[in-house]
Order: C-alpha cells, then structure tokens, then sequence
C-alpha cells in the first residue's frame, strides 16, 4: 500500500480533523465437489477526510491515492462540515482525546506460499474427505483471507499504521437423509495469514473426521421439545451472545438511540458471576483475534469493562459519544472500508471465565440442553435475541443423551442473564466472528460455557 507524508497536509483553522489511506485485500480459493470453483484476488483502497466543527462532522474520500488527491479531499470535508455547521448552528464543542501513535505491521513473517501451493494445499484436502468419506452427497473446502492496511493521522496527535490479517479455511459436507440435506462445517484459522496457520494439511484431518462424525450423529437427532429448560450454552454461543444480545446493546451510539441499556447504569443486569469486557488487543498475554491498539480516531485503545459482577459499569465509546455522556474514551471507533466513517464497533467481546467444570455443569442438570455451535443470530436494542443452534445434545438425569435438530433460542439477554448459576473455567475465541452493523467488519467474541435458563424452540 503506498503511504504518504500526512502530516505535510493537515489542514489548519479546522477544529479536529482525521485523514487516513487504506486498503484491503481478499483472497478466496474454492473447491466443490473435487472441482476448484473459485481462485480470486481483489483489493480496494483510497482515502479519506473526516473534520469535526462545532458539533458537525464533515467527509469526502477519493479511491486515487496522492497529495493531489489528499488536499482536494481535505478541503471537500471541511466544506461539508462547514455547510451542515450553516444549518445546525450548534454550539463550540471540543472532543476529548487520549492519542496515541502505533505501528502494529502483523505480516507473516514466515516464507510466503504461492497460489498454486495454497490449491494444492486445498485440494489436498478435498481429496482425503474423497476418498475416506465416499457416501457424501456434496463437499467443499474453501480459503478466505482479508487484510486491512490503514494509516492514520488525526490532528490531535494521534497517528498509527497498521495491518491486521484473517485466515480461514472452512470445511462443509452435506448427506442426503429420508429426503432432505443434511449439512455440517467447521472453521480454521484465524487472527493471522495463510503462512501463519496452514503448513500441512494432515493437521485438519481431526477436524474433518469430527465434521464426519458430527454430521452422521444428526442422522439420528430428534427434535427439541418447545420451552423453558436449563441448559449449557457451550463457548461459541456465549461469544454470540455476548456481541450480539449484550454487545451492541451497549454500545454507545445505540444507548443515545434509545438502547435498554441507557436506562440500567449502575444497576444489576446479570447474575454476580458475570463479568462481561470489550478486549482491546490482549487477553491472558495473547493477542485476541482482532487486535485494536489504536482505533480509527487516533485513540488508544483500552479494555472496556462493560459489566463487572452483573452490574452494568461502561459503555464503548468514540470521542464524540464520550463527549456526549461524560465518559472516558475506550478507543472504540472503527471503520471497514477507507470511505467508511469510524463507527462505535466491538473489539474482542467475552464472558470472563468461571470455576466450573463443563462436566459438572452437565452433570447438574436432570432435563434440559446442551447447545453447542450456533449460526446466524439477531437481537436488537431492547437485548431480545434469537439465534440459530446447528448442533446440540439432550441433557437426560446428568448426561449427555440424543443429538437434536437444528433448532433456535430467544429471550431477552438482561434477563437470561440472571439465570446463570454455572461458569466454566476454560475460554474460547471465535476465530471468525463479522459484524454488520452498517459495515461489515471483523470483531473478536469468545467465552466460558454458561448454564443458565433459556427459551428454545422445538415441538412439543
């Protein structure tokens, strides 16, 4: 990505101001069904300008890359703030600020892998599955990767430079059974490049007879019964749960839009066991699957406690919803494409660990669920919530027993939150988490398994 010297263009007698270059870069290998459907690479990129005056905030951006290009976007977004400052008419406000400089470069640093090494690599792959699991109806192995490149420099003496890479490889297989599909998928990858996790493909061959195993279980699943039940929401779902029905519910923008949790500062939200924070970079000394050191407004960014020991203690915050509520900032604004405005988006969400063992927690159940790995989900600013449940097991006298049905759960978040009595002691990340609230971006969400009383849909 070419750079350039901004802060030879920042323009003065405006009362903040951010510019910033990006590029992102994809690249998407496929194979189905043993035939390779997809090998593709793109990028996109530009610049952008994004001034603050008295109140207003002013944007223009450019895909062309120069100085040239940088002063005509420069004066662009100063003049929007100044036409909408003409209308508004709002008084003189000064943003906080707690900037930071940075560069947080994470390249690989491992011998790069050519395209034509990464379709063998995948190939590979799809051949195994082939050839030990011939009764499938249909089969894929597909790569993703997305880097996201970004200098930044605010006039507040913020300025970073970064790049942040994801890699995934997602293995699916699909059965036919009394008439109808059956499918099932699994993820590797993550927080990295391809050279950072991919260098011999028997490493996946546990993960692809797990998929085997797991989709001949649903074979035999039987439906969930409708209702109340105990349950254990095992770590995936808890990290969707946290981001989804708790996360966004608390983000600051939403909370001055009306969200629920504007009116619980301070108050008990969830059990006493639970304590919920938006990571921003580094949990237990690792670095979490989406790392912010510095976000898209030159702020450094910090963990935000956003419930500590069921009491709701914070909000995620960019500086002009800290400006706004009288908080500190949390380094919370991020932005996914270089023409995008800085959003308040989550980090790295998670429930912190508990004490309990997962066995225990089974084992303490007579009747109910333990749901395992979710799909797609939604949940909206009250923190009502319904999410897909694509695998899971009935809970008979303290043991695991049938597999069930795809199924779904809802309620409301701040009050399932109150029925957790059980936390487990370990911690898992998603490795492929995307939000898209009005951007798509990626965000880190993990957790504990939680015991806890839930809504789940089934046949009675």
């Amino acid at each position: 990505m070419r750079t350039l010297a901004l802060e030879q263009l920042l323009p003065s007698g405006v009362g903040y101001a951010e510019l910033k270059v990006q590029e992102n870069r994809t690249a998407n290998i496929g194979f189905l069904n043993g035939s390779l459907v997809q090998n593709n690479t793109s990028s996109s990129g530009g610049i952008m300008c994004r001034t603050f005056l008295r109140g207003v905030w002013g944007l223009a951006s450019s895909p062309l890359i120069s100085e040239d290009a940088m002063r005509k976007v420069i004066q662009k977004a100063a003049a929007n703030a100044a036409l909408l400052d003409s209308k508004v008419g709002k008084p003189r406000i000064i943003l906080p600020q707690r900037s930071a400089q940075g560069e947080y470069l994470f390249f690989t640093t491992k011998a790069r892998a050519s395209i034509a090494q990464k379709i063998e690599y995948l190939k590979h792959l799809d051949d195994y599955i082939a050839e030990k699991y011939p009764d499938l109806s249909s089969r894929g192995v597909n790569f993703g990767q997305l880097d996201m490149q970004k200098q930044i420099l605010t006039t507040d003496g913020g300025g970073f430079l970064g790049m942040t890479p994801r890699a995934i490889i997602v293995v699916w297989m699909s059965i036919d059974h009394d008439g109808e599909p059956i499918r099932h998928y699994e993820l590797a990858g993550g927080f990295g490049e391809w050279e950072d996790h991919f260098e011999d493909p028997s490493e996946h061959y546990e993960l692809i007879d797990r998929v085997y195993r797991e989709l001949m279980e649903k074979k035999e699943a039987v439906w969930a019964r409708a209702g109340t039940f105990d349950c254990v929401l095992d770590s995936d779902l808890a990290g969707i749960l946290s981001h989804e029905a708790i996360g966004h519910t608390t983000e600051a923008d939403l909370v001055l839009n009306g969200s629920i949790a504007g009116e619980y500062m301070d108050q008990p939200v969830a059990s006493p066991l639970v304590t919920l924070i938006d990571v921003a970079n580094t949990w237990n000394d690792q670095l979490c699957p989406v790392p912010v050191f510095i976000d898209d407004e030159g702020t450094e960014a910090q963990d935000c406690l956003v419930i500590e020991r069921g009491i709701l203690k914070n909000y995620m915050h960019n500086k002009e919803s800290a400006q706004k509520l009288g908080f500190p900032l949390t380094g919370n604004a991020r932005a996914y494409a270089f023409s995008d405005e800085p959003l308040i988006r989550m980090r790295n969400t998670m429930i912190v660990p508990g004490k309990d063992k997962i066995k225990d927690m089974i084992a303490s159940i007579e009747d109910g669920y333990y749901l395992i790995d979710p799909s797609n989900g939604q949940a909206d600013s009250t923190s009502e919530f319904m999410f897909g449940i694509t695998r899971g097991y009935e809970i008979k006298n303290g043991k695991l027993a049938r597999p069930i049905k795809e199924t779904t759960i809802a309620g409301v978040a701040f009050d399932m939150l109150k029925t957790i009595t059980m936390i487990s002691d370990d911690m898992q990340w998603l490795c492929a988490g995307m939000c898209g609230k009005k951007q798509q971006i990626p965000v880190g969400m993990g957790g504990p398994a939680l015991k806890c009383k839930i809504n789940i849909g089934g046949r009675s």
